[in-house]
């Protein structure tokens, strides 16, 4: 294959993408020093002052939906629930809501969850580059035996960090549950709300 051929397929793959079949697609790998900063952000006043924040909102949207800031939505349906942080109106740069990211995932991972994936996706979409870093758990164990459910925990749980042109538009994180004959029902999201935030 000619040079000029090769620079041809990749301009034409780079067109064809999306997040399904993205461009570039990667696991990911934190360096050293990502590990280190991100043990000591997790000790920080701007640590504790974001998972104080969450779980505030987190209150106001059981007790007083209409009330809840601008920069948080919350989902729930009855197979997903969960939130999305809309950072693009927050002050908070880039590292640190990459540290939130991974603290999320983290935190998951101390209840009885493994890591099935942690990956991004990147692809070009209208007239910027969309990025999708995602951390994606599932519960450890699926105990079940003959002629009982599986238990599910709280579900399979997605973390998701849209970036466009490398800016930060938001944080997704869902919970999603099976609603079939062969589940127990899931735990309550509240419970997770507060494992994680703890």
């Amino acid at each position: 294959m000619t040079f000029w051929k090769k620079i041809k397929n990749i301009f034409q793959s780079a067109e064809e993408s999306s997040s399904i079949n993205p461009t570039i697609h990667e696991l990911i790998k934190r360096s050293p020093e990502e590990v280190s900063n991100y043990e000591l952000w997790k000790n920080t006043l701007a640590s504790r002052r974001l998972t104080d924040w969450l779980q505030n909102e987190y209150i106001t949207f059981l007790t007083s939906p209409n009330n809840v800031d601008k920069s948080i939505d919350f989902l729930n349906t009855p197979s997903s629930k969960g939130f999305v942080i809309h950072f693009s109106r927050t002050q908070y740069r880039l590292d640190e809501i990459t540290y939130f990211f991974d603290f999320l995932k983290e935190k998951v991972s101390e209840l009885p969850y493994r890591s099935y994936m942690s990956d991004t996706r990147t692809y070009p979409k209208n007239d910027f580059v969309e990025t999708i870093q995602r951390h994606y758990l599932k519960p450890s164990l699926y105990l079940k035996t003959k002629g009982q459910k599986a238990q599910q925990a709280f579900g399979n749980i997605n973390i998701e960090l849209l970036l466009r042109n490398d800016k930060v538009v938001n944080l997704k994180f869902s919970a999603t549950t099976y609603r079939d004959h062969q589940f127990e029902d899931a735990e309550d999201f509240k419970d997770l709300m507060k494992e994680i935030l703890s």
